[in-house]
């Protein structure tokens, strides 16, 4: 069964709204979203000691979250819910180029195949104030059925 235009834009504006600000791991690291659209995300990191390996240095599972949740982002903002809403990543590759140094870090991330269930993306990480490149790689996420606790999601039947 298809959704209308106007669901779709429900569950993408949703979703991007969650992404920030409801996802306490996004929420405690400070991620931005400054790009949310079907053909592309863009995302800011702000450097904080929390965050960090070395001083001034962003920790590389820092940078890797970030590129797993780039690729989420990439995907979801422009997906079909009729095909489901629950997202969960498969796998994730990394290549690491520079290290993440600086005020912050922008990561850009676009889908490249969206299949039935499974979905795919491309995702680079630079540096905010330079443009360096820091990390690329590739994302696989499986979407399928319904995101339990959704506004549109049916609560399961009692009795």
């Amino acid at each position: 069964m298809g959704l209308s235009e106007d669901e779709q834009r429900f569950r993408r504006e949703w979703f991007r709204e969650h992404w920030e600000k409801g996802v306490a791991f996004n929420r405690h690291c400070g991620l931005r979203i400054d790009r949310w659209e079907p053909d592309g995300v863009e995302f800011f990191l702000p450097y904080s000691e929390g965050l960090s390996a070395h001083d001034g240095i962003f920790h590389g599972g820092v940078i890797a979250s970030l590129l797993d949740t780039c690729g989420g982002g990439a995907v979801i903002a422009g997906h079909d819910f009729s095909k489901g809403s629950r997202l969960t990543t498969i796998s994730m590759s990394i290549q690491y180029l520079n290290a993440g140094r600086g005020a912050g870090l922008r990561a850009r991330g676009h889908a490249t195949r969206r299949g039935r269930a499974v979905n795919f993306a491309d995702v680079t990480i630079v540096d905010a104030q330079t443009d360096r490149l820091v990390a690329t790689g590739h994302v696989s996420l499986n979407i399928a059925g319904e995101r339990p606790n959704a506004p549109w999601s049916t609560p399961p039947a009692t009795g």
